[in-house]
C-alpha cells in the first residue's frame, strides 16, 4: 500500500531515548515525513543552567553526574535525531519557538497532513494546531487521561504501579486533553530503572505512532474524548516523591 500523509514532526534535542524512537519510526514513515523540527530540551524562559540545576534540587548529584556523563557520551559519538533522518534522507532542522509567524509560514508552505508532537516541551497555540488539515498529534507516555502533565514514567513507578501505557491524542489548547486515537497498555517490570522503562515506553510508543499513521493514511482512525475528571494530573516531582520512588526499590539509572 501506498502512503500518502505527509507528516512534519515536532520535537526536542534529546539523543538519549529519541534517536532510537525515531529509527523505528522513520525506518517505516520516511518517505512520508516532510521534515523533523528540533527545539530546545527547555520549558519556557528556562536556561540550561537553569534546567541543570532543577534536575540537581530533585534528583541529586550522583543522578545528575550520570545525566551529563550519558548525554555527553551519546553527543560525542554522533548519536542524534538528525544524524537518524540524515542516514534516511530526512530533513531535519533546529527552531527556536514552534508558534513564531514565520515557522508557521514554512510550514504552511510544506502543507503537511498531520503534525506529530514527539516530546516537544513548548505549549502550541492555536494557530499551529489548526494547521494542518488532519490535526496535531502528540503521544504521552501514560494511560490517559490518567498521569497527565509531566513525567509520567516517573510518577508511575513512584506511586506502585503495575500497568502502564502509552496514549496517542489529538492536541488541543488544554494540556493532554484532546481526543484520543490510540493506547497501549503493558505491565510494569518489578525492577526497572527509570531509563529502562523510558526506553521500553519509546520502543512501544513507536509502533503505536505507526498504527495511528497507517489508521490516518487508510482513512480508519477513530476518536474517543477523554473523560477528564476520571484523570490525574501531575507536575515537576518534589524531593518527597524522588523519595517514595527510591523508598520502592526503584532507581533512575541500572
Amino acid at each position: 500500500m501506498g502512503i500518502d500523509v505527509k507528516i512534519v514532526f515536532l520535537t526536542t534535542d534529546d539523543p538519549l531515548y529519541l534517536p532510537a524512537f525515531y529509527e523505528r519510526v522513520l525506518d517505516r514513515w520516511a518517505p512520508a515525513t516532510e521534515a523533523v523540527y528540533i527545539v530546545p530540551p527547555l520549558y519556557k524562559g528556562q536556561s540550561s543552567l537553569d534546567a541543570a540545576l532543577r534536575y540537581y534540587r530533585t534528583f541529586g548529584w550522583r543522578d545528575t553526574v550520570e545525566l551529563v556523563r550519558r548525554v555527553a557520551r551519546r553527543k560525542l559519538g554522533g548519536r542524534s535525531i538528525a544524524s537518524v533522518c540524515r542516514h534516511r534522507g530526512v530533513t531535519c532542522e533546529t527552531v527556536a519557538d514552534v508558534n513564531d509567524a514565520e515557522f508557521l509560514d514554512r510550514l504552511r508552505a510544506i502543507g503537511p497532513d498531520v503534525l506529530v508532537s514527539v516530546s516537544c516541551p513548548q505549549i502550541f497555540k492555536k494557530p499551529l494546531i489548526d494547521l494542518a488539515p488532519s490535526g496535531c498529534l502528540n503521544i504521552h507516555g501514560a494511560i490517559l487521561p490518567q498521569y497527565r502533565g509531566v513525567m509520567p514514567s516517573f510518577w508511575m513507578l513512584a506511586n506502585g504501579e503495575t500497568l502502564a501505557g502509552v496514549s496517542i491524542y489529538f492536541v488541543n489548547e488544554e494540556i493532554d486533553a484532546g481526543d484520543l486515537c490510540g493506547q497501549r497498555v503493558f505491565d510494569i517490570i518489578e525492577d526497572d530503572t527509570l531509563d529502562q522503562f523510558l526506553r521500553r515506553s519509546k520502543a512501544i510508543a513507536a509502533d503505536l505512532l505507526g498504527e495511528v499513521l497507517q489508521g490516518l493514511d487508510a482513512g480508519t482512525l477513530t476518536r474517543t474524548p477523554m473523560d477528564l475528571s476520571d484523570g490525574s494530573y501531575y507536575s515537576w516531582p518534589d524531593k518527597q516523591a524522588v523519595e517514595r520512588f527510591r523508598s520502592r526499590g526503584r532507581r533512575t539509572w541500572p
